[in-house]
Order: C-alpha cells, then sequence, then structure tokens
C-alpha cells in the first residue's frame, strides 16, 4: 500500500525539503549547472511574488516554454507559478510553433516564461525569461494552494490528433510522496539519470521525483547513447529512467561496452510497451541493474502497473501498482475473463484527471475514478497485463485481427533489427494487411526477413510490405507516429 500525506502540496513539499535540506542538489543538468532546494525555494518564491505584481490570480494559467538545456530555470518557473497559486502549461521548445500555440489558446494562458533565446509564438498575455523579470526577496504573502487546486495542464504527444490537455490537481501530483526522510525512494544513489523532455508525463513525474526521491535529479542537454552512459559512468548514477527508444539506442551502439555502467542498480523504461527482446538486451547489457517496465498514461497517472522483467511473462507490463487498479472490459462494458481480450482500465488511487475545458471527451476516458487506456489486452490467472496493441491500431485483416506489437516483437527478434513499427496498409480484398518499416543496424534482404518471420508470425500477420528506413519517424517523446508511416509507405509506392 503507498503511504503518503494527503494534505501535501508541491508548494509545501518543496518548502518543507528546504528547510530539511537547504544545500543538498535537487536538479542538476550536467556540464550546466545546480540547483540545490535551498536556491529552488527561494527563487520559486521570489517569482511567485513577481508574477503575483503582474496580476495572476489563483488559478490564472501561465505557459512554461523551455528546452532540456533550460532544467534548472525550467524547474523554478514551474514551482514559481505553483507558489503563486497559478496552473503550469509546460512545452517544450521540440514542438512546432503551431503546437505551442494551440496549446496555450486552447488554455487561455495569461502570460509565457520561456528559456533564454526562445521566441513564444503569440497566444495573449505577456511574455518575460526568468531574468527579465524583476524579482525581489520580499515577504508579501502569497496564497495557499490546496491538495485539489489545478496544478499543471500536460497537453498530450498527439500521434494521431492534436493534442489535448490534461489536467491534474496538486492532490493528483504530490500523491504517495512521504515528507519522512527516512523513507524516500531511490535511496541507493545520489543521482537518478533520465533525458526526458521538458512538458512530457515522464518528465513532470521525473520533476516531481526530485521533490520526493532522495537522490539528485540529473539529466543532459541533449541525448545521445554516448553522452547519457558517459554522464551515468561520471556521476556513478543509480538508476536510469529512458523511453524504449532510448534503450534501443543505448543497446544499439553498446554503450555497456565502452563504458563501467556497474552502478546502474535500476533500470525503468516507460511511455511505450518495451518490447521482450529489448528488455532482454538490457537485462544482458546490464546484468547488475532491475530492469523496470512502467505502464500508465498521461491521463491516467499516477495509475500505473510496474513488470520486473521477467523471462517466464516476456510480454507482460505487470500487475497495479502505486495503490492503484486494473481491469479488462469487453465491448458491452462486463468484465473479460482470464485471457480474454477487451479493453484496458487503470484506476487511479489519487484525485483524478481530466481533460481541460472538455467535458464530452473527459466522460468517454473517465468514469468513477477509471480511466480508459485506448488499448485492448487481457489478464493472466496471476493478474499480469499483456497488451495486444492500441484500439486504433489493431489490424483488421480478412477475417483476423493482427497485433502490430506482436509483429514488431518478431522483428525485433532478428538480430540486424534495430527498430520496426507495424501500421495497416488498404487492401482491396482483406481490408487491410500488415506493413512493416524497419530499421537495421547490418544489411539483411527483405526475403531474409520474411523467412525468419515463418516460424514467428501466423500467415495473416506477415507484413506485406517491408520498407527499410534510416529512421522512424517520431515525436519530441521519441514515440513512433504512425500517421507519418503510412505517408512513407504511401510514397514509396508513387517512386
Amino acid at each position: 500500500m503507498v503511504k503518503g500525506d494527503a494534505t501535501l502540496t508541491l508548494p509545501g513539499l518543496l518548502s518543507l525539503r528546504a528547510r530539511q535540506e537547504a544545500g543538498r542538489t535537487a536538479v542538476e543538468v550536467a556540464g550546466v549547472g545546480a540547483l540545490t532546494f535551498g536556491e529552488w525555494e527561494a527563487r520559486s518564491a521570489a517569482l511567485a511574488r513577481a508574477l503575483a505584481r503582474r496580476g495572476l490570480r489563483p488559478g490564472g494559467r501561465v505557459g512554461l516554454l523551455y528546452g532540456e538545456r533550460d532544467w534548472i530555470d525550467y524547474a523554478v518557473a514551474w514551482a514559481g507559478v505553483l507558489r503563486a497559486g497559478g496552473v503550469a502549461v509546460p512545452l517544450s521548445d521540440r514542438l512546432a510553433a503551431a503546437e505551442v500555440r494551440h496549446a496555450f489558446t486552447d488554455c487561455s494562458v495569461e502570460a509565457v516564461l520561456h528559456g533564454d533565446g526562445l521566441q513564444p509564438p503569440d497566444a495573449g498575455g505577456w511574455r518575460a525569461t526568468l531574468a527579465g523579470l524583476p524579482l525581489d526577496g520580499g515577504d508579501a504573502p502569497l496564497p495557499e494552494a490546496r491538495p485539489g487546486d489545478l496544478a499543471q495542464i500536460i497537453y498530450t504527444s498527439g500521434t494521431t490528433g492534436r493534442a489535448k490537455g490534461v489536467g491534474a490537481t496538486h492532490a493528483n501530483l504530490a500523491y504517495g510522496a512521504d515528507p519522512g526522510p527516512r523513507r524516500r525512494k531511490l535511496a541507493h544513489s545520489r543521482h537518478f539519470l533520465h533525458a526526458f523532455p521538458i512538458g512530457s508525463n515522464a518528465g513532470q513525474t521525473m520533476l516531481v521525483n526530485a521533490l520526493d526521491a532522495r537522490p539528485a535529479a540529473l539529466t543532459l542537454p541533449r541525448f545521445t547513447p554516448g553522452r547519457f552512459a558517459r554522464v551515468a559512468e561520471s556521476y556513478r548514477a543509480g538508476t536510469l529512467f529512458v523511453v524504449p527508444a532510448m534503450a534501443i539506442e543505448l543497446l544499439g551502439a553498446r554503450v555497456h561496452e565502452r563504458h563501467d555502467l556497474s552502478c546502474v542498480r535500476l533500470l525503468g523504461s516507460t511511455a511505450a510497451a518495451l518490447p521482450p527482446a529489448v528488455a532482454a538486451g538490457l537485462a544482458e547489457a546490464f546484468p547488475k541493474a532491475t530492469i523496470v517496465n512502467y505502464y500508465t498514461s498521461t491521463e491516467a497517472a499516477p495509475a500505473q502497473t510496474v513488470m520486473i522483467v521477467d523471462p517466464a511473462r516476456p510480454d507482460s507490463v505487470g500487475r497495479p501498482a502505486s495503490g492503484g487498479d486494473l481491469r479488462i472490459l469487453r465491448q458491452d462494458g462486463s468484465p473479460a475473463g482470464p485471457g480474454e481480450q477487451g479493453e484496458v482500465w487503470l484506476r487511479s488511487p489519487a484525485g483524478p484527471r481530466a481533460y481541460y475545458g472538455d467535458r464530452r471527451l473527459s466522460g468517454e476516458v473517465f468514469r468513477d475514478g477509471w480511466v480508459r487506456m485506448g488499448d485492448i489486452g487481457y489478464l493472466d490467472r496471476d493478474g499480469y497485463l499483456h497488451l495486444v496493441d492500441r484500439e486504433g491500431d489493431v489490424i483488421k485483416s480478412g477475417a483476423f485481427k493482427v497485433s502490430t506489437l506482436q509483429v514488431e516483437a518478431a522483428l525485433h527478434e532478428h538480430p540486424a533489427v534495430a527498430e520496426a513499427a507495424v501500421v495497416g496498409l488498404p487492401h482491396p480484398v482483406l481490408g487491410r494487411v500488415p506493413a512493416a518499416a524497419v530499421v537495421v543496424r547490418q544489411p539483411v534482404t527483405a526475403a531474409g526477413l520474411r523467412t525468419f518471420l515463418l516460424d514467428r508470425l501466423a500467415r495473416h500477420e506477415l507484413p506485406a510490405r517491408l520498407l527499410f528506413v534510416p529512421e522512424l519517424p517520431r515525436n519530441h517523446l521519441g514515440k513512433v507516429v504512425k500517421p507519418r508511416l503510412l505517408d512513407l509507405l504511401a510514397q514509396e509506392d508513387r517512386s
């Protein structure tokens, strides 16, 4: 059972940590600088007062546009907005101007704080860098955030459509935080390392971890497998957090053969399902580490399933953790039995999230504390969740349904395949047939790949098309954008 203080808010948690360990590093960007808890508290309080002088009232939305080099200023800006009673709307500078404009307009931001050198698009309100705001150390009273107050709005990745804003309260974000210094998580090392972009659910989780965990949050201005491994080695990071795309790059670059990564005791993967072959590769490359697959979503957090990679269940994403719950529902809404496929729902143990300003869509996804994940899956007899596919990605081919995840997992087993993604191509008779885009690390022919797959897939699951590409189209979160794969395949047909 997850324990924590249900009355905690994020500003309250930061103030508490600053009183307990003012000189301890909270956030560090390798090669750029570091921020202690005392500095984080003082700078964010000064910013909160500056925001109040500029007219920010409780509940006012403030856009935050920063790059990964700016994690320190971003952490101050985020905490300052919350300390002033505002709602943070964080976005990465990797996004296109139109995406940024949509988010800031959609939630009617009153102001935008941004990194030096960035030019946010016009989207209402005033704009400033931290250096451009007059700050002081005055003692003017600030509003007290309440657990039920809205704290942030994260815009989803938008891999299949326009991004939607997901609102989370202080109670939701602070769920499970324990103010007791002896019970802090990730206590096996002095640093946990990640390379998640600002404005992502994973990135925000890392920021909350910086408030709550024993080690300092460590990141780097730009991810490459070599840089990531060098930082992990030099800081002796005990915990690494990645997305599957990063894990694939780390294995492909064979960083474990060139760096001493024996310090790593926990390697967690999130944001997408970890292909079984990749999970096995991580276990071999990091023999002293526990490899963990986390399954959640921006909408469902802090509900999640957790799976310590187990060769006996290579394709499972685990069982509910953190006080959450899990169920599989048939199309008629009744519970599915063991082994029976259906819609995956997670129940949040904290105050649930919701789509900002969209009650109709919220009603379709959020129901009585449960969150519809948009995935098809099943539970085995021991209650472990196995994902079949995204609801919209299942390929209906003739009388069969094909799981793109299963085909991708089979492709990843080939030693020449670095990455693979599968989509459904229109077919005049069958409706749709599987097609795969593949990134290889060594030469292989399409015929050779198909022969390899014959023992691993049914005939209707075999890709009718194989397209070799230098890289898969991904968004700034590392997720494959499958509509762009369809465009690539269509371009190949026309050429």
